[in-house]
């Protein structure tokens, strides 16, 4: 299995930090600044959505120059060699993979009331934006480590499996001996 970030709605308070921190940690690394999840609101719930780094992953499968790629249990992309192509996007089972580009020195006629998947700027290069759970940082996910009342965190086969640890440990502290 690999591993991903996922967001736990009931305590998002949607307060943005995770996407600034994202943000924040990928311009400093010379990547992209924008944000590689989105906090989504409805009347009743905030949640952030991210890349789940499918283990059989659309994306990679339907990117025509291979700049998605299974690399140590994530699925990575390659900026460098994304044609904007969209194809990833729109094969992404969460809706988690988004196109964005850096704006042009002339200021280029702005398509903003289209949805990212279909905007286009004359001379932009849009290039696909997806979670990588911070590969280059050595204290992992720059959103796990920011959010302000701990909604994310990284789910991998080793808190899978201490998850069902202290589950069973609870439910034998719980559950009255029984009798043989």
């Amino acid at each position: 299995m690999n591993r991903f970030v996922i967001g736990d709605p009931k305590d998002c308070i949607g307060c943005n930090t995770c996407m600034a921190a994202c943000s924040e940690v990928h311009k400093a690394f010379g990547l992209q600044s924008f944000p590689r999840l989105q906090v989504m609101r409805n009347d009743d719930i905030t949640v952030p959505i991210l890349c789940r780094h499918c283990d059989d992953s659309p994306c990679a499968t339907v990117c025509p120059v291979h700049a998605i790629k299974h690399e140590n249990d994530t699925i990575q992309l390659n900026e460098g060699l994304c044609i904007g192509c969209k194809l990833c996007g729109i094969a992404c089972p969460f809706g988690a993979i988004t196109q964005h580009g850096s704006a042009p020195i002339r200021t280029a006629p702005d398509n903003t009331d289209l949805h990212n998947m279909l905007a286009w700027q004359p001379g932009v290069k849009a290039i696909a934006v997806k979670c990588d759970l911070c590969y280059f940082r050595e204290d992992g996910p720059a959103c796990v480590q920011t959010c302000p009342t701990k909604t994310l965190f990284i789910i991998s086969d080793e808190s899978i499996k201490q998850a069902n640890e202290r589950k069973r440990e609870m439910a034998m502290i719980s559950s009255p001996a029984i009798p043989r």
